[in-house]
């Protein structure tokens, strides 16, 4: 049963990545989401080169970075894209996401707001109601990470250290808050703590997200 559902969440994920690739036209920068859902976007974006688009791509990690190479995908170091198409871990009414369960938040926050267009790639399973259904991961520097935990803590969550070294030599912290009320403010909060590098509440940055169905794909977009 395991196999067979992970099977149809892949399933819904390439319908995804194909829907939001239409997107990309000829000499576009792209920024390069990390993640299981973002490899049906690489595939995806390395059949289209294969039939001629000349795209560059900008990696939101290293192991991104290989894997675009693999695939024949061009890389640039300039992080400014005409569009950056990731995944998320969760999506909320409003698109507010939570990002960063495969440990690149950081470079996948800086490339979404160098974006001029930032598209969202998820199957249904990651529309939630209300953020916070799973972990916030929080990337934090090794010095003093304990006592940037604790601050953490005072803010209602309950944080867990990742067997991980990030791309930047960070911590991940995986903090579970339970239904997030207020994002932007909890955002605001998470800003101001010395120790945080960046968190994974991305606010008001995705301009559409496309889910995968077992329907189709649904395109999700603020009302304007």
């Amino acid at each position: 049963m395991a196999d067979e559902l992970a099977d149809k969440l892949n399933a819904l994920k390439r319908l995804a990545a194909d829907s939001a690739v239409t997107q990309v036209v000829q000499d576009m920068v792209v920024g390069l989401g990390t993640g299981s859902t973002a490899e049906f976007v690489l595939q995806a974006l390395a059949a289209r080169i294969r039939e001629g688009l000349c795209i560059t791509g900008v990696p939101t990690s290293e192991r991104t970075a290989a894997r675009a190479r693999e695939l024949g995908i061009p890389l640039a170091l300039d992080v400014a894209t005409d569009i950056a198409i990731d995944g998320a871990d969760e999506v909320d009414p409003q698109l507010n996401l939570i990002k960063g369960r495969g440990g690149a938040l950081l470079r996948e926050k800086i490339v979404a707001q160098s974006s001029s267009r930032f598209v969202v790639v998820v199957d249904e399973s990651k529309l939630v109601a209300r953020l916070g259904v799973g972990v916030l991961p929080i990337e934090v520097v090794q010095f003093g990470w304990q006592a940037t935990a604790r601050r953490i803590e005072q803010l209602g969550g309950k944080p867990q250290r990742r067997d991980l070294v990030t791309d930047n030599g960070n911590y991940i912290l995986d903090c579970m808050f339970g239904p997030i009320e207020r994002p932007e403010s909890l955002a605001a909060e998470l800003d101001r703590i010395a120790g945080i590098v960046e968190h994974g509440l991305f606010i008001g940055l995705a301009a559409e997200v496309h889910v995968g169905q077992t329907s189709g794909v649904r395109i999700l977009q603020l009302p304007k």
